[in-house]
């Protein structure tokens, strides 16, 4: 199982929502030290243009420490001109700037020997019915993520669905709507990351997901976290839905994907570098698992389709 461990490096400074700050603010520099001496960790994921406020001694400071980088993520949504959106707000010179983005990050990917850049386009979609003209937003879209990736073929434009959140509805909520879009985009360099708490809150199943978009030939990216359902909480992977952890390995390793699996994990309680230590043993030993309960076991349980059955084993299997 070819899979590789990557952070968010933000992910480790400042946490807070509405009510209370539960990390402190961090510089870009100070996260990455922190970041190259959590055990386990095999690569970064970096963020454009929060973390290139200079970006010649950004680099450097990747390069220094060591790490390879696993995707520079774009973000779109925090200011304040891409309020009405970004991909798909009314002004064209906001959207042009958009797409300027994700250039940029794609030449810094290139530069920082990554061939990914992610995106979630999470300012993009609606909060009221009548507020928007859903075919233009579409269209928009569309055009500006083909104009993107057709500037680097050798780049991969991995883009991020999410239901809700900053806009209620989202633009790309799901995964059938992100390979329509890779579909209407036309390109091979497009296809999608897949966040599994953002899956679990599309109510979707995230080992069928995977299988989808892997299908689909446009797997190219995975996020890892664990949530109720209810709200994007990025949680320790298997804290909540085990099986669906176990399930998402399962399949990833039957495919035969190997790539990045990058942890979206916020810590209320204690040292994040922590909480990222243990996510990579929490991975491990979901790994160990799938090879405990055995591939063939597993397929025949599955092939079989008799769920009292397949879960008789698998509680045997572990826990006697």
């Amino acid at each position: 199982m070819n899979l590789k461990n990557s952070i968010i490096v933000p992910i480790l400074g400042r946490y807070a929502d509405r009510f209370h700050e539960y990390q402190p603010a961090r510089t870009f520099f100070d996260n990455l030290q922190v970041a190259a001496a959590i055990p386990g960790i095999e690569g970064i994921e970096v963020v454009y243009p929060q973390d290139f406020a200079d970006p010649e001694q950004t680099v450097k400071a990747i390069q220094a420490a060591g790490l390879p980088v696993s995707a520079v993520n774009v973000n779109v949504k925090g200011e304040a001109k891409f309020r009405a959106g970004s991909f798909t707000n009314p002004d064209p010179q906001i959207r042009s700037q958009a797409v300027q983005y994700i250039k940029t990050a794609m030449d810094l990917a290139a530069q920082l020997g990554t061939d990914m850049i992610t995106c979630c386009p999470l300012i993009d979609g609606h909060d009221y019915n009548f507020q928007v003209d859903y075919q233009k937003q579409w269209a928009w879209f569309v055009e500006g993520i083909r104009e993107a990736a057709l500037y680097r073929s050798d780049i991969k434009v991995s883009l991020e669905y999410k239901p809700y959140e900053v806009r209620n509805n989202i633009i790309l909520g799901d995964m059938g709507r992100t390979l329509h879009l890779c579909n209407q985009v036309g390109l091979p360099n497009v296809g999608v990351t897949m966040d599994v708490g953002h899956a679990l809150g599309a109510r979707e199943n995230p080992a069928a997901m995977a299988c989808m978009a892997h299908d689909a030939g446009r797997l190219f990216y995975v996020h890892f976290n664990d949530n109720d359902r209810a709200w994007d909480w990025d949680m320790l992977p298997g804290s909540v839905n085990l099986w669906d952890l176990v399930e998402t390995i399962y399949y990833l390793d039957r495919m035969n994907w190997s790539g990045w699996l990058t942890y979206d994990v916020y810590s209320r309680h204690g040292d994040p570098a922590e909480a990222f230590a243990v996510t990579f043993r929490i991975m491990e030993t979901a790994k160990e698992i799938v090879e405990k309960l055995g591939r063939n076991e597993i397929q025949a349980l599955i092939e079989e389709g008799v769920p009292a059955r397949a879960f008789d084993y698998l509680f045997k299997k572990l826990f006697k």
